[in-house]
């Protein structure tokens, strides 16, 4: 059985790890908040940008450039972003069990992963998966210099013929309390008709279509790429944010049942000694 001692040291380390999920907390909201705007600044860009290319690719011959063709797919990468930390609530789990099942599902094909986030190389290092590609500490100061990198790297595989396809793996971000894990395919670009197609009679380039292909589809792997990033940030500390307030709630529940089993037991030897007072009175009363 505890003693008041032991009750006592478990309030002070439950306070004293309360205090530790407080400020983390505090951390990751000022974070979350600039992440936020972030993400909700780059999205109208990179959605618009996403659909002009998928227009174009719609409507163009996919051999006037290579990232364009569409080859049997054989060799298929995933791109996989997920968090340099923990104490993020279920983040991390839920981005490697997704893409887990993803790659189990793969119908043939040989599968390859670059890794964004110490959580995904720990996990998919140590299993052995085939990593062509990994980086740490990626989300310390993101910049789109980093998007460029990853950019190179898909792009240069995707036309060494390396990978016949690419996806992206990732927590897209709703809310602070909702991550939502979306594949989505990268290379080869898919084409999508607009919505209202008839009011598209074609795309007249100047000063012609392969040139201004050359510019466009770099442009517009660096803004998906860099999108997908803000995404997976936002989320993270929007996750963090979370678990850490909800640890901070549980930590109070602690300690409330832990004053309560004090109080208890500190009343219980209170009475026990009354009574001990007590019965040894009575006795001096009947000894005298």
């Amino acid at each position: 059985m505890a003693t008041l001692r032991d009750i006592k040291q478990r309030i002070a380390g439950v306070k004293k790890t309360q205090q530790i999920t407080r400020a983390l907390k505090m951390v990751a909201a000022v974070k979350f908040r600039k992440a936020q705007q972030n993400i909700l600044q780059a999205r109208p860009y990179a959605n618009r940008l996403d659909e002009l290319m998928a227009h174009v690719a719609h409507r163009i011959d996919h051999q006037l450039h290579p990232l364009l063709s569409v080859r049997e797919p054989k060799r298929i990468g995933y791109v996989i972003i997920a968090a340099d930390q923990g104490l993020c609530g279920s983040f991390n789990a839920n981005i490697i069990r997704h893409s887990e099942k993803v790659i189990r599902e793969q119908e043939g094909g040989e599968s390859s992963l670059i890794l964004i986030g110490k959580k995904a190389v720990d996990y998919f290092t140590r299993r052995q998966y085939n990593v062509i590609g990994s980086y740490l500490k990626f989300f310390k100061d993101l910049s789109f210099r980093q998007a460029d990198e990853i950019e190179d790297l898909v792009r240069e595989l995707y036309l060494s013929e390396r990978l016949d396809r690419i996806y992206l793996i990732y927590n897209e971000y709703k809310s602070a309390m909702r991550q939502d894990v979306t594949v989505e395919q990268i290379l080869p670009i898919i084409p999508r008709p607009p919505e209202n197609e008839g009011s598209f009679s074609g795309y007249a380039f100047e000063p012609d279509a392969e040139t201004i292909l050359d510019i466009l589809v770099p442009r517009y792997l660096n803004v998906k790429i860099w999108r997908v990033l803000l995404e997976s940030y936002a989320s993270e500390m929007g996750a963090r944010m979370t678990a850490m307030e909800l640890a901070t709630e549980n930590a109070n529940n602690i300690i409330s049942d832990l004053t309560m089993e004090y109080n208890k037991l500190r009343q219980e030897k209170i009475t026990g000694e009354i009574l001990e007072i007590v019965n040894g009175s009575e006795a001096l009363k009947q000894v005298g």
